[in-house]
């Protein structure tokens, strides 16, 4: 990248460094389940909401988090962001017990919701040059890659020493320096006219994925045929009916319908989803794997998940070349292929395996989820206008983050609901490898109808 001048190297410092602690607090938590549960005395159900929290709030406010850094001015959006996580953070550290503990990861989520849009914003106003541009945001998001790659030996690194508490009070001091860099930065302008609140899709979604959640995390606990259970399930049903007709009718939805006429932006929006989902999902299975099934420390489990995690960040700095080679279409399809052949080694989990017959598939799992992101994200962006280019982003990210959410809420029903656990763990994997399946059959029929219907063309193909 040419050289920067001091303002453009203070953004860039500043919102790389709020998507480092954003990513890390989406993976460093994994590790740290089982000390968790022994301090506050929960079971499965309990850490799928520590981990699901979240990510569920990240999801259902990112796109209003968008709108509102246009309404506000995306500096002072970023710099509430920042504070919220901090405290939400320090909340974290000292929850005496879980409902405290599910509170303060909802704040973290607001706060991530808030500084993810934001963050672009002001690179994007800090970078007028395109080239420039997209270097920074290449830094921004290979900073995101490499706490992904990093995040769980961080994490058992300080839980070894410091306790499972260490994990949220090591992001203050960086929320410290972020905000000191953030302002020295210099206002960015609102654009009030551009984007308007969507209050009652943001209502209606936040109540969708919330009950959505809800039932699958306590439908394994409570029974499926509670009356807790079925009622959560007809919340879901009307809060997502009312979300569709609410964005179909309103002046400025939140989720514009009309992207979704594009069958490459649909089936894009769905890989990422899938990807999150099934990433995420056995992320969280292979920690409670690693540390109950095998009873090792997070330290180790940590250093488990290096092969994985190391592929990750390798398949997201390799996904644009691949993409510029072959061609989105090809380059996910293959992906999603990888994650089949992955979770399909993955069968093999017991407590008698040796530790590389695991290892030889983490690198197909990494690479695709390394992947998958760039590669997805190439061909919706090329669907659609270049001045939607910012809400089509944010769909893309939303997806992601409720993937997550629902890979942990499900991942967990299906080891809750079988016993033993590792009888729940095999039907986990079983279901990854054939929703990975069923989405790279979904991916093609979408690229084939695109073509006859005679569709532009994604670069690269």
């Amino acid at each position: 990248m040419a050289s920067l001048n001091q303002q453009q190297k203070r953004v860039l410092m500043a919102t790389s460094l709020s998507y480092v602690i954003v990513i890390l607090d989406t993976s460093i938590v994994n590790v740290a389940l089982p000390p968790i549960a022994a301090d506050l005395g929960t079971g499965l159900t309990g850490l799928q909401w520590v981990v699901s929290a979240y990510t569920l709030a990240f999801a259902s406010l990112l796109l209003s988090g968008g709108a509102l850094g246009d309404r506000l001015g995306a500096r002072q959006v970023y710099l509430a962001g920042l504070a919220i996580f901090a405290c939400a953070s320090a909340l974290c550290g000292l929850a005496g017990g879980l409902p405290l503990l599910v509170v303060a990861r909802v704040l973290q989520g607001v706060g991530a919701a808030l500084l993810v849009p934001s963050s672009l914003t002001l690179i994007n106003g800090a970078f007028p040059d395109a080239k420039q541009r997209a270097g920074a945001i290449g830094v921004w998001a290979g900073c995101g890659g490499v706490a992904m790659a990093a995040g769980p030996l961080i994490g058992g690194v300080l839980i070894q020493f410091w306790g499972w508490r260490s994990l949220f009070w090591t992001n203050i001091p960086v929320i410290v320096l972020g905000i000191g860099l953030t302002q020295r930065i210099a206002a960015v302008r609102p654009l009030i006219s551009l984007r308007q609140m969507d209050y009652a899709g943001q209502g209606a979604v936040i109540a969708a994925l919330a009950t959505s959640v809800a039932v699958l995390i306590e439908g394994a606990r409570l029974g499926w045929h509670s009356g807790w259970v079925l009622g959560g399930i007809a919340v879901a049903a009307v809060s997502w009916l009312m979300f569709v007709m609410i964005e179909r009718r309103g002046r400025q939805p939140m989720l514009p319908p009309a992207l979704f006429r594009s069958a490459v932006f649909s089936a894009s929006a769905w890989v990422s989803l899938v990807s999150a989902l099934v990433f995420y999902g056995a992320f969280f299975l292979l920690s409670l794997y690693f540390q109950t099934v095998r009873g090792w420390s997070p330290l180790q489990s940590g250093l488990a998940f290096l092969p994985l995690t190391i592929m990750v960040t390798l398949g997201s700095f390799v996904s644009g070349r691949l993409v510029q080679a072959f061609g989105a279409g090809r380059v996910v399809y293959g992906s999603l292929l990888l994650y089949t052949l992955g979770f399909g080694g993955l069968l093999a989990l017991a407590a008698s395996v040796p530790y590389w017959r695991i290892a030889l598939c983490f690198p197909l799992l990494g690479l695709a989820a390394g992947i998958i992101t760039p590669a997805a994200t190439a061909a919706l962006l090329n669907e659609v206008a270049s001045e939607r280019a910012g809400i089509a982003a944010g769909v893309l990210n939303a997806g992601r983050q409720s993937g997550s959410a629902f890979g942990v809420a499900i991942f967990g029903a299906l080891m809750t609901a079988f016993h033993p656990l590792e009888n729940g763990i095999r039907i986990a994997v079983y279901g990854a490898m054939g929703l990975s399946l069923l989405t790279a059959i979904l991916w093609g029929l979408a690229f084939r109808f695109a073509v006859r219907a005679g569709a532009r063309q994604p670069a690269g193909r």
